[in-house]
C-alpha cells in the first residue's frame, strides 16, 4: 500500500519539470527539466519493478538512467560548442 501512494506521489510530482519545461525558454533550464522528468520515469519503472517483483523492468529503469543522463551530457556539451564564439 506504502510503495502505491509513494507511485502516486511520483507521478503527481512529474508535473513540475513538465511545467517548468512548457514555462521556459532558456535551453539549459528546458534540460535541465527534462532530465529531471527521465530521473523521475526511471525511479518511477525501479518501484514498479519492485511491485511486482520482476528484476527485468528494473534492469530497464537502471539502463534509462545510466543512458539517459549519459546522452544528455553529450548534447549540452553539443549545445555549449554550437554557443561559444
Amino acid at each position: 500500500m506504502f510503495l502505491k501512494m509513494t507511485l502516486a506521489a511520483m507521478m503527481l510530482a512529474l508535473a513540475v519539470p513538465l511545467y517548468t519545461a512548457w514555462k521556459d525558454d532558456d535551453i539549459w533550464q528546458t534540460m535541465l527539466s527534462f532530465s529531471s522528468l527521465a530521473t523521475k520515469t526511471a525511479v518511477m519503472i525501479l518501484v514498479v519493478s519492485v511491485l511486482r517483483d520482476d528484476w527485468m523492468i528494473g534492469m530497464v529503469g537502471v539502463i534509462i538512467l545510466c543512458v539517459g543522463n549519459a546522452g544528455l551530457m553529450l548534447l549540452a556539451y553539443i549545445l555549449n560548442r554550437i554557443n561559444s564564439p
